[in-house]
């Protein structure tokens, strides 16, 4: 093991390549300035309830819905596609769930009755978005939006335009329950995560689903069924969307179809840009999608505890955003490095002329 200066050195450079190696240290900024303000901001305490709370949970659970869109996302976009109505599916997942639990039994049978349904509108939805962009030849963009804008719409028809609520208590454990001190909502996200990402990377699909977003022509002179893989990558945004759903109505069991998932398409595209996968197709991250997932939530609780006005949230949000891209640009490090370097050529002439 090399623990020499130039060792540790070269590997912070390796590190520093990784787009992803600048959201963990945006996080830890974000966290040390929250420290500053306040040092117990990390403490965790005992509840009443015998759980673990505090702040750290507090962005756990937090970024789990996050977590879900953006891995989504990421295999969207990095075929070339974006998927703007994760937002809406979130609500219409929601939807589902809370009315089918309403008129149902408070038991374990119909929680799981009622993911299942999740599950199945929400890969639907997703099913219709590759329909109308690997068959139908409709741009992402506009395929999406209109999904975006009549997902609404369709949740309003099903909960008949009231907030609807429920009760359940295995449902509701999905987003409020504990397991070894954490989260289950944390859990449950992370063990899907990782679930996408062993099957995408383990074997050929990740593969593919690159080429296409690299080159569709040459993918599909490859053997690549372009149309499946658009088909499959939709779905599966679709479906993780019904799952952020779920953890987004399930910690208080109601349904707002107006805020449930309003914008979160709009965090989940920057926790994928900001994870290292590009807009221009070709390439892609899950690691890198699940900590700019973890990092949105820190920087939405950051502003929470700060106190930031709500009309001065935005700007706030798009300062960081805008200086973590500047610190991931490899033309700006090598501006900065171009820079210390002729600071540092006068000072060895002063030290030699000495």
């Amino acid at each position: 093991m090399n623990d020499s200066p130039r060792g540790i050195g070269g590997a912070l450079k390796s590190l520093a390549k990784r787009q992803y190696f600048w959201g963990i240290v945006a996080i830890v900024v974000l966290l040390i300035i929250n420290l500053i303000a306040d040092p117990s901001y990390l403490a965790l305490s005992v509840g009443a309830d015998g759980q673990l709370v505090g702040n750290p949970i507090d962005i756990l659970r937090a970024s789990a819905p996050i977590m879900m869109i953006a891995v989504g996302m990421c295999l969207v976009v990095a075929t070339k596609g974006i998927d703007l109505s994760v937002g809406s599916t979130m609500a219409v997942a929601g939807a589902v769930g809370m009315e089918f639990l309403s008129s149902a039994p408070n038991t374990a049978g119909a929680a799981f009755t009622a993911l299942l349904l999740v599950i199945l509108v929400s890969g639907a939805l997703g099913a219709v978005n590759g329909l109308l962009v690997s068959v139908v030849g409709l741009q992402p963009f506009i395929s999406t939006l209109v999904l975006m804008l009549a997902g609404r719409g369709l949740a309003k028809v099903i909960t008949g335009g009231q907030n609807t609520a429920a009760t359940n208590d295995v449902y509701q454990w999905f987003a409020n329950g504990y397991v070894l001190g954490l989260p289950v909502v944390f859990l449950l996200a992370l063990g899907i995560v990782l679930l996408v990402g062993g099957l995408v990377r383990r074997s050929a699909l990740g593969l593919m689903i690159e080429a296409i977003g690299m080159d569709a022509q040459a993918a599909r002179l490859a053997g690549i069924n372009r149309r499946a893989l658009l088909f499959t990558v939709y779905i599966a945004s679709g479906v993780l969307a019904g799952f952020a759903g779920v953890f987004a109505t399930a910690s208080v069991m109601t349904v707002d179809v107006s805020r449930t998932g309003n914008l979160l398409e709009l965090d989940a595209i920057l926790a994928v840009v900001i994870g290292g996968t590009s807009l221009a197709g070709g390439k892609f991250s899950i690691t890198g999608a699940t900590i700019g997932a973890i990092l949105i939530a820190t920087l939405d609780k950051t502003v929470v505890f700060l106190g930031i006005p709500s009309a001065a949230t935005p700007a706030f949000k798009a300062i960081v955003i805008v200086a973590l891209c500047l610190l991931q640009s490899e033309r700006v490090r090598k501006a900065f490095q171009k820079r210390r370097a002729r600071t540092a050529r006068p000072n060895k002439r002063e030290a030699v002329a000495a």
